[in-house]
C-alpha cells in the first residue's frame, strides 16, 4: 500500500500528561509534512495549536478522557469550549460504567447530547474495546449507529490494550453504513496500519507511523524534511 494513503489515514498524536508547548507544535509541523489526517492533541492546546496550523491541519482533541466518567453536562461543555477554541474533530469517551450496567439509552443520549454540541464538526465514539465483552461491543456498534456518529473508535491508548484487527473486523460487521471506523493504540508499523485499513478502518490513531518515517528519512540521508 502507498505510504501516503497510510498518512492520509493517521491521526497523529499526542496526548501524554507531561506534553508541553514545543513538543504539540512538533507533532503539528509532522502531521502538515506527512499530510496526515489531523493532530490529535490536549483540549488544553486546542486554541494554540489551531491558531499555528490555520486550515493546513485539521485539530483533534479528546473528550472525557480518558476514563468516560464525566458527567453529560461536563462532556457537553468540554466539547463546546473544545470548538470554539478551533477543534474540527472531537473524540469522545463513553461511560463505560453505563456500558456494562446495560444503560445503552443512556450512553446513546449522552451520545446524541455531544454530537448536537459539535454543531457538525465530526464527532469520533472510544467505546475502549480491552474493556467491554463481545456481545457489548455489538451493542455499542449498534448504538453509535442510531446515534448518527462519524466514527466508532477502537481505544484511548490508555487502557489495557489497544486495537486489534479482531476489533476492527467486528466493528466492519455490525456498524452501519454511514459509520467510519477508527482504530487506535498499539499500531506499531506501516504492516499493521496498512492490515487495519485492509479490515475497514478509515482513521489510525498512532504517533509511530510518523516516528518511523521521519527515523527512515534521516538514514536515508533525506534533508528535504
Amino acid at each position: 500500500m502507498d505510504k501516503q494513503k497510510i498518512f492520509r489515514a493517521v491521526d497523529h498524536t499526542l496526548l501524554a500528561q507531561t506534553a508541553v508547548w514545543d513538543e504539540i507544535r512538533q507533532i503539528c509541523d509532522d502531521a502538515m509534512h506527512y499530510g496526515t489526517a489531523s493532530v490529535c492533541i490536549p483540549p488544553s492546546f486546542v486554541k494554540q495549536a489551531k491558531e499555528y496550523v490555520g486550515e493546513r491541519m485539521a485539530v483533534c482533541t479528546v473528550i472525557g478522557f480518558p476514563n468516560g466518567y464525566q458527567t453529560t453536562a461536563v462532556k457537553v461543555f468540554e466539547t463546546r469550549d473544545a470548538i470554539e477554541n478551533g477543534a474540527d474533530e472531537i473524540d469522545m469517551v463513553i461511560n463505560l460504567g453505563d456500558v456494562r450496567a446495560g444503560s445503552f439509552e443512556k450512553v446513546e443520549d449522552e451520545i446524541r447530547s455531544i454530537k448536537k454540541a459539535c454543531g457538525g464538526k465530526i464527532l469520533k465514539v472510544i467505546i475502549e474495546t480491552c474493556l467491554l465483552t463481545q456481545e457489548e461491543k455489538i451493542r455499542m456498534c449498534q448504538v453509535v449507529t442510531r446515534a448518527g456518529v462519524d466514527f466508532i473508535k477502537t481505544s484511548t491508548g490508555f487502557s489495557t490494550a489497544g486495537a486489534t484487527f479482531e476489533d476492527v473486523k467486528l466493528f466492519a460487521e455490525h456498524v452501519g453504513p454511514e459509520v467510519s471506523i477508527k482504530a487506535a493504540g498499539g499500531i506499531r508499523s506501516f504492516d499493521d496500519a496498512e492490515q487495519f485499513i485492509n479490515l475497514g478502518a478509515s482513521r489510525l490513531g498512532t504517533s509511530r507511523i510518523v516516528k518511523l518515517a521521519k527515523s527512515g528519512a534521516e538514514k536515508s540521508g533525506d534533508t528535504s524534511y
